[in-house]
């Protein structure tokens, strides 16, 4: 069975064969045809910076794995650009998300050039007081072009304009919707109950929803080979840009695991109480589809052939029109199409180099006068 499973690794039909998916990178396989150029470009976004940060991801279980680089620390993502706390207040500064926590401690620290070291210090300050997924994903719908989206610090600000059917998102129940690429789906956090989707629609409907805590993550793949599992990217999971797993029915549903009990006492996850430490355990309320299809300054790959009208004309096609033919029984009367010809061009005949030890010539022998003189060689 041992070389049985060595051709299944390297055969690239095993990648589509169910069950082996999970066993390839799934940002490394190239999206599923019918997909739109907008989702595509979403996806190879936040595919890009999942491999940056050294790819950590929680499987299935709500288990944390493979955690490489944290928000604040010096070391240098994967292609050795930058530390990654700069990369992080990339995301806050090119999403615009930077400017409204102009309030907060740090935040203009942030908005210096790098290298002063009470700045770069009170700018890590301000990484860590502060979530930065709402930033994250700002930033990727910024970078992938998507038209009109919600750019926040807060995810509840673009799940409202999803719920309102504003941009390029609406929300739908995650319950009863099939996730696709380039969605989102967003949970509710520091509650004290479980809303779900029906309770947020809810609150949404009566205006009674202003800065809740949130967080949203970008729907990477659904079902890769059959193998009924949801993949998600967000950023600042565990301190970085984790991918998440999520089981699938055979419906291509999201089996959404029951959300935490509420903890008054804030005890949360201890070696007593496993259940509460697995990260997949949320208050999924909300799952955005994406509808927008193209993004921002999109064209074609195969623009429109030009048409005769406007084709250009060669240099060296001929100017001057064929001269005109007398119609003839059974012969068509629109001429062949004239062959394009070249000019041609002889180079020179090349002279024979002159020995400068060759002899003169000999003395030519006397012509008699009334005999008209030929002509000599030079």
């Amino acid at each position: 069975m041992r070389p049985l499973l060595l051709l299944a690794c390297l055969s690239p039909a095993a990648l589509l064969l169910p069950g082996t998916a999970a066993a390839a990178e799934v940002c490394d396989i190239p999206p599923r045809y019918g997909l739109s150029p907008l989702a595509v470009s979403i996806v190879r976004t936040a595919c890009n910076e999942h491999r940056l940060w050294y790819r950590p991801f929680i499987d299935a279980e709500g288990r944390a794995a493979n955690l490489g680089v944290s928000e604040a620390e010096r070391l240098y993502l994967s292609d050795d650009s930058m530390p990654a706390w700069q990369r992080v207040v990339a995301y806050w500064r090119d999403s615009g998300t930077l400017g409204p926590m102009g309030s907060q401690p740090g935040a203009t620290s942030c908005m210096q050039p790098f290298g002063t070291r009470y700045s770069d210090s009170d700018c890590r300050a301000f990484l860590i007081d502060n979530p930065w997924s709402a930033a994250f994903i700002s930033w990727v719908m910024s970078r992938a072009g998507v038209p009109g989206f919600t750019r926040s610090p807060r995810h509840i600000d673009y799940i409202r304009a999803a719920y309102q059917n504003s941009g390029p998102y609406r929300m739908s129940d995650p319950a009863q919707e099939k996730p696709a690429p380039g969605d989102l789906l967003c949970y509710l956090r520091d509650r004290d109950e479980t809303l779900s989707y029906a309770g947020l629609v809810q609150q949404l409907s009566g205006g009674k929803v202003a800065n809740w805590k949130s967080h949203c993550e970008v729907v990477i793949a659904a079902n890769m080979g059959g193998d009924h599992t949801l993949y998600l990217i967000g950023g600042n999971v565990m301190n970085t840009v984790a991918m998440r797993k999520l089981p699938l029915d055979r419906n291509g549903r999201i089996q959404l695991p029951p959300a935490r009990s509420y903890d008054p006492y804030g005890i949360g996850c201890t070696p007593g109480r496993e259940d509460e430490c697995n990260f997949n355990r949320q208050d999924w309320a909300a799952l955005l589809k994406l509808v927008a299809t193209s993004p921002v300054g999109y064209t074609p790959s195969y623009p429109p052939a030009p048409t005769s009208a406007t084709a250009p004309v060669p240099a060296y096609a001929p100017t001057t029109p064929p001269p005109p033919t007398t119609a003839q029984p059974g012969v068509p009367t629109t001429p062949p199409p004239q062959k394009l010809t070249f000019p041609r061009v002889v180079p020179p005949r090349p002279v024979p180099p002159q020995s400068p030890q060759s002899p003169p010539p000999p003395p030519q022998p006397q012509q008699p006068p009334n005999k008209v003189d030929e002509p000599q060689p030079g």
